[in-house]
């Protein structure tokens, strides 16, 4: 290895941001049935992409890789405090809060 690798900068793609799944995927990577899923969406936890949010039926509903990372907190939050799609709505609001002060960020 050369200097000039130890001093460039590195460079990558946040998978997380461009990522699109399925409800079958997103059912899949959080090990969850897909009512669990339909819960999350109608307590606000998480949204359909846009252009499919008006999709009369689930199956055909897409998420963002953002969508996955917070359905994931959210079924462990489940998980492990047994709390109600409503109430994992509030925790995930209140950490995201808190999380926004922490970084200077203000609504």
């Amino acid at each position: 290895m050369s200097p000039s690798d130890i001093t460039a900068p590195l460079r990558g793609i946040v998978l997380e941001e461009q990522v699109e799944l399925s409800m079958d995927d997103l059912c899949a990577v959080c090990r969850v049935e897909r009512t669990q899923i339909v819960h999350l969406v109608e307590e606000g936890v998480i949204d359909p992409l846009p252009s499919v949010r008006s999709a009369v039926q689930v199956t055909q509903w897409r998420f963002s890789g953002e969508a996955l990372g917070r359905a994931r907190r959210a079924v462990r939050l489940q998980r492990d405090l047994e709390l109600s799609p409503a109430t994992t709505a509030l925790v995930l609001d209140l950490l995201d809060q808190i999380a926004a002060l922490r970084g200077g960020v203000h609504d």
